[in-house]
């Protein structure tokens, strides 16, 4: 095993007077207060204190997937729990690729490659075991995985972040959306191809996008991806395009003052946005779209570019995958892993030890990027005490908070607290501000008055410090 490196990083202790004093909003997990609801941090407090670490010998914690909630859940498992806590992540892939910031890949100001981060500083400064592949069943009785090559790993404690998988929908296939109608909903070669459509668009062709019900993967994230290929139609001489975005929510799902003045004043003349459509159907071969509109109409669209973000859930939670054959998707849908958010362990019966962090999870909390860091740190929190005996933060505090491109240069943002609450045993908005709709809910939070460039400025150095903070 690699040597254990004390770093710049914050113990737990550091984190909770950090939070206590209003500092790092937007990063740190057990993050303050609720009184607290200003725009995004662009530079999260940071120290160089020794790391107070606990002492915890012969356990193991073994991670399952390396994204955004996995890279950080292992990194704050070993800073948090000391050498003597061996932490094995699983990850098929050797490099991450950051759906955040990947609609600014459709206008060509960021590139797929610009997007990706190695794991090595994980296994480097920190001490983490990197495993290579992907995980195929699950022994609760036996607290033992089995991974794709037939390979086993004996775990203490087991962290799932296996992110989401995306339906056959709209009677649309996983090849058709490689290959002809992308959804590009995670960053990568989906994306590039969706980029490619786009600059092929000749002036007066129709991009339809399709938004799923709530919840889904990054709730402003649709809406931003309508502006900027709008902006981008329009800047590059195309601006008799239309961009008709079908809507399966009754309205706008996040940022909802900022973007609906969008739709309705800077790109009135190339959006069209429509609510509360059922039935939609795509031929990907003429890319023709029907649907159903809000009084029970059948609409007919001829679409040169289709985008349709189709409904998704936890990965592995479909019929025959490795986390319905564990049970874990016990969401009443089945889509989702319920769990217990003072700690994020499963609230299945006879699966103690396991936890499900990020995307897969059904918590209260939005599904995005930025909150799967939050969650994983408040999960890693609460095993390092459950491992010394001790109990789980009773009151864990989060924040969720983004930025959303309008143009190629200016944008929004949007910020909110959450609190655990006792009685629903779930995350819940806590902080007084304008209205928004998290995960489908009506809730308070707080958006930009405004979009403008230096909002834009700010989104690249929180999107910086985020990612540093999750990778290095």
């Amino acid at each position: 095993m690699n040597t254990f490196k004390i770093t710049s990083d914050l113990s737990r202790r550091q984190w909770m007077a950090v939070a206590a004093g209003g500092l790092a909003a937007g990063l740190v997990p057990l993050a303050g207060r609720a009184d607290d609801q200003r725009k995004p941090s662009r530079r999260p407090n940071t120290s160089t204190a020794p790391l107070a670490t606990t002492s915890i010998t012969g356990k193991k914690v073994v991670v399952v997937g390396g994204g955004m909630a996995g890279m950080t859940a292992a990194k704050y498992l070993r800073l948090w729990g000391g050498k003597g806590l061996e932490v094995t992540l699983v990850e098929p892939d050797a490099l991450y690729t950051s759906s955040i910031m990947s609609n600014l890949v459709l206008n060509g100001s960021r590139t797929i490659a610009g997007l990706q981060y190695s794991r090595e500083a994980l296994v480097r400064r920190y001490g983490v075991v990197s495993k290579a592949g992907s995980l195929a069943a699950i022994n609760r009785q036996a607290r033992s995985l089995t991974l794709s090559d037939g390979s086993s790993l004996g775990y203490d404690r087991l962290v799932l972040a296996p992110g989401i998988s995306f339906d056959d929908a709209y009677g649309l296939t996983q090849a058709d959306y490689d290959t002809r109608t992308p959804h590009a909903w995670r960053g990568g070669a989906q994306t590039t191809l969706l980029r490619q459509q786009i600059t092929a668009m000749q002036d007066q062709d129709i991009f339809v996008m399709t938004i799923p019900k709530a919840p889904y993967r990054c709730p402003p994230g649709p809406y931003e991806r309508a502006c900027v290929v709008a902006d981008h139609l329009k800047t590059s001489g195309r601006g008799n395009c239309q961009v008709i975005v079908l809507d399966e929510n009754a309205n706008v799902q996040a940022e909802r003052h900022t973007f609906e003045a969008a739709f309705a004043g800077l790109h009135a003349s190339v959006i069209r946005y429509i609510p509360n459509v059922t039935g939609i159907q795509i031929d990907p071969a003429t890319k023709v779209v029907t649907y159903v509109d809000a009084v029970g109409g059948t609409q007919v669209i001829n679409a040169k570019v289709v985008n349709p973000i189709v409904p998704h859930r936890a990965a592995g939670s479909e019929t025959g995958g490795w986390l319905a054959q564990a049970g874990l998707n016990n969401s009443a849908d089945g889509r989702w892993a319920m769990v217990n958010v003072l700690s994020y362990e499963s609230t299945l019966v006879g699966a103690e030890g396991i936890h499900v962090i990020g995307d897969a999870s059904s918590c209260g909390l939005p599904k995005a990027g930025h909150v799967a860091n939050q969650e994983a740190k408040i999960c890693a929190d609460a095993i390092v005490r459950l491992m010394t005996g001790a109990q789980p933060d009773p009151q864990p505090v989060a924040n969720s908070a983004c930025y959303s491109p309008i143009t190629a240069s200016s944008a929004s943002w949007l910020t909110a607290v959450y609190q655990y609450d006792p009685v629903d045993r779930r995350m819940k908005i806590s902080s007084s501000g304008g209205q928004t709709v998290v995960n489908g809910v009506a809730a308070t939070a707080t958006e930009a008055a405004s979009v403008s460039q230096d909002n834009f400025k700010d989104m690249g150095t929180w999107f910086t410090t985020l990612m540093k903070d999750t990778t290095a």
